[in-house]
C-alpha cells in the first residue's frame, strides 16, 4: 500500500493505538499531522521526521470548533491539501448508569462523538474539490455489543457508527470513502494497568487467544486509506481476534 503524496490527520496520535496509526501511515509514505492535546504530539512528529518523512505536530483539542479550523488550516497551509482523517481521538470515563454525572456522559461524548463530526466536516469540502478523500474512525466493539458500566462510550463509539453510514451515503458519488474501525481488546497503558488475572480473563474470550496490538488497527486504517480500498465505504471493519 503507498500512500506517497499524501496527507494525513491523525487525532489524537500521541500514544497508543493513535501513534501506531500515524507511524504506519508515515511507513507507507504519507505525510503526517500529528494531533493531540499534549507535548506528545511532538515526540511522535519527531519519531516519523527521524524515519526521512515529513511530519508535524498540532496540539488542538478535537471536541473544540476553533481548535478544530486552527489544526484543518494549519495542515493545509503546510501540505496545501488533505487526503487522509482518521478520527482517533477518545477517552474513557467509566461508570455504572446510575452513578454516571452529566459532566462524564458530557466529556466522552464530545471527546469521542463529537470530535468525529467536527474534524470530519472541516475536511470535507477540500476532499470534494480534489475528488478523492479518506475518513476512518476508530470506533469499538463495544459501540457494537455494549458494555456494563461504559454507557457514556458505547453511546458514543455506537453514535460514530451511524454517523460513518450517513456520511458515507453522502460523499460516496464524490470519490471520497467513510469508513470505521471497531477494535476489540487492545494491548495498550489502559490494559497494561490491569491485574494479571483480569488481562488473562479477557484473553480468554478471544479466540485468537492474545490481545490485539496497535499495529494490528494501524494496519487496517493503512488498507482503507489505500487505492485499494477505494470501492469500500459505509462499512465497520472489527480488528477483535473474532471476538464478536
Amino acid at each position: 500500500m503507498n500512500l506517497t503524496d499524501r496527507v494525513a490527520i491523525v487525532t489524537g496520535s500521541g500514544r497508543g493505538i493513535g501513534k501506531a496509526i500515524a507511524l504506519k501511515l508515515a511507513e507507507a509514505g504519507a505525510s503526517v499531522v500529528v494531533n493531540d492535546i499534549d507535548k506528545m504530539a511532538e515526540e511522535v512528529a519527531r519519531e516519523i521526521r527521524a524515519m526521512g518523512k515529513q511530519s508535524q505536530s498540532v496540539m488542538a483539542d478535537v471536541s473544540s470548533a476553533p481548535d478544530v479550523a486552527s489544526l484543518v488550516e494549519t495542515a493545509t497551509t503546510n501540505y496545501g491539501r488533505i487526503d487522509i482523517l482518521v478520527n482517533n481521538a477518545g477517552i474513557n470515563r467509566d461508570q455504572l448508569l446510575v452513578r454516571m454525572s452529566d459532566e462524564e456522559w458530557d466529556k466522552v461524548i464530545n471527546i469521542d462523538l463529537k470530535s468525529v463530526f467536527l474534524c470530519t466536516r472541516a475536511v470535507l469540502r477540500p476532499m470534494i474539490k480534489q475528488r478523492w478523500g479518506r475518513i476512518i474512525s476508530i470506533s469499538s466493539v463495544v459501540g457494537l455489543i455494549g458494555n456494563a458500566g461504559q454507557a457514556n462510550y458505547a453511546a458514543a463509539k455506537a453514535g460514530i457508527i451511524g454517523f460513518t453510514r450517513s456520511v458515507a451515503r453522502e460523499v460516496a458519488s464524490r470519490g471520497v470513502t467513510a469508513n470505521a474501525i471497531a477494535p476489540g481488546f487492545i494491548d495498550t497503558e489502559m490494559t497494561q494497568k490491569l491485574p494479571e488475572s483480569q488481562r488473562q480473563e479477557l484473553i480468554s474470550r478471544i479466540p485468537s487467544g492474545r490481545l490485539g496490538s496497535p499495529e494490528d488497527v494501524a494496519s487496517a486504517v493503512c488498507f482503507l486509506a489505500s487505492e485499494e480500498a477505494g470501492y469500500i465505504t459505509g462499512q465497520v471493519l472489527t480488528v477483535d481476534g473474532g471476538m464478536t
